[in-house]
């Protein structure tokens, strides 16, 4: 196995900066404890945690990159494409990402109202207090009232009983395009990476659309092993990697003790005959 794939790299996790529950200090030092080797903090559609992100890798004495994960609409679905290796300081990076988030409060208030109608009253003003910025709330800060409030045992029972499509509290939202979210990550010498590619409710046909869409527009890797793949799942995407020349990318998806299955710098290593993406940004990596 080449050497590089072995590296304990973590490369998608949230802070308090989105919808995770520790700050970017306890996360990277929960990373070091659990020996990730390389670092990336990439909180939802913001990249407002990225300096500190960094400070605290390097305090802790682990290789960093920057990252995101920008909300994007394709085929009518929600896809997550997560940035690696940008510069936090490309303004129209940032504009990008104030613009994606730009209506999240207004579609949380409908949220709130829709949950009213069936009794649930206050959601809004409940899942504020998870979250310092109405601009970054998410359905995640409602899933942890309504736990709170005794209506759910568990996060995950709050969406399977509210929040998704066909029950209360459910309300779309349209994000920024593929192409945008791949040029702006591009455009600030990032690599664009397709998150997660098992979690959606794509058919093969809309699936390969997906890859060779985003293959199109500069997208250079795809999660292969991260914290929501089963084992047959890091077969499929592994495949998938080789079959449109991409990168392939490892990470937790770690939000908070309480809530995730997968722990920081705790998943299998990548296949040997990959790509990783750290690779394809060497140059980004700060030490």
């Amino acid at each position: 196995m080449n050497p590089q794939n072995i590296l304990n790299a973590d490369l998608h996790c949230h802070s308090v900066v989105s919808d995770g529950t520790m700050t970017p200090e306890a996360l990277a030092e929960r990373a070091k404890i659990n020996g990730v080797e390389l670092w990336a903090l990439t909180d939802h559609d913001e990249i407002g945690g990225q300096h500190r992100a960094a400070a605290a890798a390097r305090a802790q004495g682990m290789a960093y990159l920057t990252g995101t994960e920008i909300s994007v609409t394709f085929a009518g679905e929600t896809v997550h494409i997560v940035g690696l290796g940008f510069d936090p300081d490309n303004e129209a990076l940032k504009q990008g990402l104030y613009n994606t988030r730009n209506g999240r409060e207004q579609r949380a208030r409908e949220m709130s109202d829709s949950l009213a109608k069936v009794g649930i009253h206050g959601a809004f003003e409940g899942a504020l207090k998870f979250v310092g910025n109405p601009e970054l709330i998410s359905r995640t800060h409602f899933a942890r009232h309504l736990v709170e409030s005794g209506i759910c045992k568990e996060t995950n029972e709050v969406f399977r009983k509210y929040l998704t499509e066909g029950k209360p509290g459910y309300v779309p939202h349209r994000w920024a395009t593929l192409k945008d979210a791949v040029t702006w990550i591009t455009q600030a010498q990032g690599i664009a990476v397709i998150a997660h590619p098992g979690r959606y409710n794509f058919s093969a046909n809309a699936e390969y659309a997906l890859f060779t869409e985003f293959k199109e527009h500069g997208g250079r890797g795809v999660e292969v092993v991260t914290g929501s793949h089963t084992k047959q799942e890091f077969i499929k995407y592994a495949e998938t990697a080789k079959e449109f020349g991409l990168g392939a990318s490892r990470g937790s998806d770690f939000h908070s003790p309480d809530e995730s299955h997968t722990d920081l710098g705790t998943l299998p290593f990548l296949p040997g005959d990959l790509t990783p993406v750290w690779e394809l940004v060497a140059g980004r990596i700060q030490a």
